[in-house]
């Protein structure tokens, strides 16, 4: 199954309850920006790519910029407009890839949150992305990302992540590795008028290290500002040199 399938079919349905309160996950994620300093210094325009529900979005144009946020599942891009009404969003569905597309916006700010990095079909993917968006920037723009490192594989029962339950929901996930993509399997357990149902799809992430991200942003032209890991996700702000 493909990444927007299981989304679409899938993940979309339950994503916001995985995740938990919007409040506080948006209210920790703008503090991470005031104590960085992310506030607009140019063009004021900032690309939120794959958006989702809008954690980043909210906090971003609360921060002050105009934000257009991306993002290619229907579920999530309605809950996102619910999310960033009277905030100045614009909202796009479109496939992350595609970035190009809004180089004519001039963004000074591109973010790519929360793991949507590894969601790619492959390190090629990965690196025209990135290549894209630093082209993009504004001299003095800034590229920042968040991501999971999967080099190093989980063996045995830990391959098996508890991600949250409640009275009528439990979510399990199961990790496999391959040599160059990690196969990720949701098990949703919900509790029906019959009984508990299972419900289990699977996708595929790539297996990609933040030396390798590093590598590429340094070849095209940006500085590591912060290079981190935080709350087990890979960290990145880069910086675009250049007068």
């Amino acid at each position: 199954m493909t990444v927007r399938e299981h989304y679409d079919n899938h993940l979309g349905n339950f994503y916001a309850w995985m995740v938990g309160d919007f409040a506080s996950r948006q209210q920790a994620f703008q503090d991470f920006l005031v104590d960085h300093q992310i506030v607009p210094a140019s063009t004021g325009i900032a690309l939120d790519l794959g958006a989702g529900h809008g954690l980043q979005t909210v906090s971003l144009a609360r921060q002050g910029f105009a934000v257009t946020a991306i993002d290619f599942n229907d579920q999530l891009l309605q809950a996102l407009a619910h999310n960033t009404q009277g905030l100045t969003v614009g909202i796009i569905k479109e496939d992350l890839r595609q970035v190009h597309r809004f180089a004519h916006l001039q963004p000074e700010l591109i973010i790519c949150w929360g793991d949507t990095l590894t969601h790619l079909a492959g390190r090629d993917d990965i690196a025209a992305l990135l290549q894209s968006a630093c082209s993009m920037l504004a001299p003095g723009g800034l590229l920042m990302l968040s991501f999971r490192d999967y080099t190093t594989p989980l063996t045995g029962d830990s391959r098996f992540i508890p991600v949250k339950s409640d009275d009528t929901r439990i979510l399990t996930c199961v990790l496999d590795y391959e040599p160059e993509t990690l196969r990720v399997t949701d098990l949703l357990h919900i509790k029906t008028s019959q009984g508990w149902q299972q419900q289990v799809s699977s996708y595929q992430k790539v297996r990609i290290s933040p030396a390798e991200v590093v590598a590429v942003l340094e070849g095209n032209q940006m500085a590591i500002r912060l290079h981190e890991t935080i709350h087990r996700m890979a960290t990145i702000i880069a910086v675009k040199l250049g007068v």
